[in-house]
C-alpha cells in the first residue's frame, strides 16, 4: 500500500468544491439507510391548500416546490447567503415569500401568521416558532440529532468532544410540551451509513464540517489509515445517523 499515493488522492477529495446539498459527487461510493417514515407524506397528512405555510431552512427550495403548496400561501426562511440570493431569483418570482433569518431568536414574520411551519435540518428557537403559529396550527419537524456521525468523528479526530448530545428527541418533546404544543406524532431512529472507499469519507467529513471540526486529510492521515485497512478487511466503513421526527400542534 503506497501511503503517499493515498494521500495525494485523499486530498483532491479533499479540495472539491461543494455547491448546495448535493452528494452526487459520492452516490456510487456511499449509501445510507432509509428513515421508516416520510418527511413529505407526513406533511401532506397535516396540510391543506388554504394554509399559510412556512419552511424554515428552505435550502434552495427544492424539497418545498415538491409540496405543490399555492405559492401566494407560502413563505421561507433561509440562513446561509448564497442560498438566500438562488431563493430570491427562483422562488420570489413564483410568489413566494422570501426572508433572510440572522438569528434563530428572531423570525422575521408577524405573531399568529402560520398555520403550519415546517422544518428539515434546521435549528430553531421554540419561543420563535410558537409565536408565528396560529392557535391549532401544526409545527412539523425532522431533525439530525445529537449523536449523528459521532461513530465516525470519534475515529477521525483525536480528542473530540461533541457539544449537542441532548439534541434528540426525548428533550425536544419536553421543550415541546414545556411551550404548550400537543404531540401528535414522534419517532427517532439511528440509521446506518456505509462508506464504500476512504475518499467519499474524506469528502463527507470535509462538507459537514461541523460534525468533524478542524477535519483535514494532513491532520488526521494516521487514523484515515487505520480506517483504510478496516475497509480493506470489511469492504465498507460503517456510521451511525441519529434523525428524529416530530409533528406537534400548538394549543
Amino acid at each position: 500500500m503506497n501511503y503517499n499515493n493515498l494521500k495525494e488522492e485523499w486530498k483532491k477529495e479533499e479540495q472539491y468544491t461543494f455547491k448546495g446539498w448535493d452528494f452526487s459527487h459520492i452516490d456510487a461510493r456511499y449509501e445510507e439507510e432509509k428513515l421508516p417514515w416520510n418527511y413529505k407524506e407526513i406533511i401532506l397528512k397535516y396540510v391543506n391548500p388554504s394554509h399559510r405555510l412556512l419552511d424554515m431552512g428552505t435550502g434552495g427550495g427544492e424539497f418545498l416546490l415538491t409540496l405543490n403548496h399555492p405559492y401566494e400561501l407560502t413563505s421561507v426562511t433561509e440562513a446561509y447567503p448564497p442560498n438566500v440570493e438562488l431563493c430570491k431569483k427562483k422562488l420570489s418570482s413564483l410568489g413566494i415569500e422570501v426572508k433572510q433569518i440572522i438569528e434563530d431568536s428572531n423570525i422575521p414574520y408577524v405573531d399568529n401568521n402560520f398555520d403550519i411551519v415546517i422544518n428539515k435540518h434546521e435549528a430553531f428557537d421554540m419561543n420563535e416558532v410558537k409565536r408565528i403559529l396560529k392557535k391549532d396550527g401544526f409545527f412539523i419537524t425532522q431533525q439530525v440529532g445529537g449523536k449523528n456521525n459521532n461513530d465516525l468523528s470519534y475515529k477521525l479526530i483525536d480528542g473530540l468532544e461533541h457539544q449537542y448530545l441532548n439534541h434528540d428527541l426525548e428533550n425536544n418533546i419536553k421543550i415541546l410540551k414545556d411551550a404548550g404544543f400537543e404531540i401528535l406524532f414522534s419517532h427517532e431512529y439511528f440509521p446506518k451509513s456505509k462508506f464504500y472507499d476512504i475518499g467519499a469519507l474524506v469528502y463527507f467529513a470535509k462538507i459537514i464540517e461541523w460534525e468533524f471540526p478542524n477535519f483535514s486529510v494532513d491532520s488526521c492521515f494516521q487514523n484515515l489509515c487505520k480506517l483504510k485497512k478496516e475497509l480493506d478487511e470489511k469492504g465498507y466503513i460503517v456510521g451511525t445517523e441519529h434523525r428524529f421526527m416530530i409533528v406537534a400542534k400548538k394549543q
